[in-house]
């Protein structure tokens, strides 16, 4: 017992990113932590996969974290499906393995009491994925950072699984097109596409996405039969230091917005988030 509520009865597996499977070289990158039934009531079962891809990076240079984040989306749909706790053992390991790629393992189940289900996964997750999550914050930075902020406002109104991620721009404009959207959805005759652009190592992600607007929007039009509201994020101006008393930065700033807005880019800062993903909450009625 601990005070007066007693500790849930649980079990975790970690996942883990292997880069070379020869060598055994992994970082873990998530936890699948899943409650005990009780009688006839079936337990709670979440998924968590780390939010900060360094230590990814530093194995793997060309691992594809946005597929990494793509597959959370896939196993939390598949882990909280009404059916799966009603399956064999053998039958769910294969429907986990299913969802992982190649490069992505997961551990034996191990138990484990936890106070409740999220008291758990962050213990877990700090434990064995993000020891030090508490420097994370202050070191991460660019688009990798307007990407964390743009996934974290989505998923505290409660759509980020319910949007499309990394939608490859060739779907709508030719082969070999390399861009690739990091989200968006389809509320009614209009498609919102959201793409975080980062003016701190430079201008080159602003200048893509505007060459690519105009074949992207005429594409969504010829295959969706809808309009594209294409937004593009990026850091507010104080946050690159670009005020009057930096003119050379302000400049630069102020040329990669008009850039992207001469082609018909929307562009909102990391501060509007929280409205962009209440507008999302509220057109796809969650």
């Amino acid at each position: 017992m601990n005070g007066i509520y007693p500790r849930r009865e649980c079990e975790f597996q970690l996942l883990r990113y292997v880069a070379d499977a020869v060598r055994n070289e992994y970082v873990h990158i998530g936890v699948i932590l899943r409650e005990a039934a009780t009688g006839d009531k079936p337990g709670q079962t979440d998924v968590r996969f780390t939010r900060d891809w360094r230590r990814v990076r530093c194995l793997d240079p060309d691992a594809d974290t946005a597929l990494l984040e793509g597959m959370e989306s896939e196993l939390r749909r598949r882990l909280t499906d009404p059916s799966f706790d009603r399956e064999p053992r053998g039958k769910l390991m294969r429907i986990l393995e299913e969802s992982l790629s190649l490069n992505v393992q997961m551990t034996a189940p191990k138990a484990y009491l936890a106070e409740s289900m999220p008291a758990g996964m962050e213990e877990l997750m700090r434990l064995y994925v993000e020891p030090q999550a508490r420097e994370r914050a202050s070191r991460i930075g660019g688009r990798a950072a307007i990407h964390a902020r743009m996934r974290s406002e989505f998923e505290h109104a409660g759509v980020w699984d319910l949007l499309r991620k990394r939608i490859a721009a060739s779907e709508y404009t030719r082969p070999g097109d390399p861009l690739r959207i990091d989200a968006g959805y389809r509320p009614n005759g209009v498609i919102r596409m959201f793409h975080a652009v980062s003016f701190e190592p430079g201008l080159e992600t602003a200048k893509v996405l505007a060459f690519s607007a105009a074949a992207l929007k005429l594409g969504v039009e010829r295959v969706e039969k809808a309009e594209l509201e294409l937004t593009a994020i990026v850091e507010p101006a104080a946050r690159l230091g670009a005020t009057d008393e930096e003119p050379e930065r302000l400049a630069m700033y102020r040329f990669g917005v008009e850039t992207m807005e001469e082609h018909h880019i929307r562009v909102l800062t990391t501060s509007d988030m929280d409205r962009v993903a209440a507008t999302a909450r509220r057109e796809l009625r969650v």
